[in-house]
């Protein structure tokens, strides 16, 4: 019987005096130039993919895009509402008696709320009541008539520009050191013979009130619209991203 060969395999087959030559034998490690050139076509290869996708919308240019839409809706609200009410105008003045009526109604409730609900002295305690029972009584009278509510609308303004004529005059009067003194006097006046003469003639006040009203939102409508346009214009050159 006959010894397998030194070294050679002990079961089937010739011996092989170079074993593992048909394997792949393992290459050379990568040099530095390889790994280098491989990151950067990594890098471009990123680089390219981001490029593709949509950039993102930084917030300052989402704003300046919301601003001038909003600024646009506003002037077109403000000169629908100043044409109707031109063409309209006792219309108006009705649905403008209706909301004084609501405002009477809902800020005297929150007077009596206040008076009841809050721990303030007796005297504001019972002030706050009177002020609001008045207010909710004088809500309840203009739901009774366009007339009443217009009558009562009038009276409201007028007495409040009679009050802010007299305490503006007053305190440029008496404050020699303020800007604009003459003006602030000038103004104090005017706005109190404004308020006399809502009070003595309230329905042809509150009407001419009204078309004034009308002409001051269409003027206003249209200057917005003129200003959205510039806002767009300037938002085209804020950057997408930022």
């Amino acid at each position: 019987m006959t010894e397998p060969p030194i070294g050679g395999p002990t079961q089937g087959g010739p011996y092989d005096p170079n074993p593992g030559a048909g394997q792949a034998q393992p290459g050379p490690a990568p040099g530095p130039d390889a790994v280098r050139m491989d990151k950067d076509r990594e890098r471009a290869e990123r680089e390219r993919h981001d490029h593709d996708e949509e950039p993102f919308e930084g917030p300052l240019h989402m704003l300046s895009q919301a601003a001038w839409q909003f600024v646009l809706l506003t002037g077109i609200a403000s000169l629908i509402l100043g044409i109707l009410v031109l063409i309209w105008p006792g219309a108006t003045l009705v649905a403008v008696g209706v909301l004084f009526g609501l405002y009477l109604l809902v800020s005297g409730i929150f007077q009596l709320v206040s008076a009841f609900g809050t721990h303030k002295k007796t005297s504001l305690r019972v002030l706050a009541f009177l002020s609001g029972g008045l207010s909710i009584l004088l809500g309840l009278l203009c739901f009774r008539g366009p007339m009443q509510s217009i009558l009562l609308l009038a009276l409201w303004i007028g007495i409040g520009w009679l009050i802010r004529g007299v305490t503006q005059t007053m305190a440029a009067v008496s404050d020699k050191g303020m800007p604009a003194r003459g003006w602030h006097i000038f103004l104090g006046i005017v706005t109190f013979i404004a308020g006399i003469v809502l009070i003595d003639s309230p329905f042809e006040s509150v009407a001419v009130l009204t078309l004034v009203g009308g002409w001051w939102l269409i003027v206003v409508g249209i200057v917005e619209i003129i200003t959205s346009f510039q806002i767009k214009g300037r938002a085209k050159d804020i950057p997408q991203t930022v």
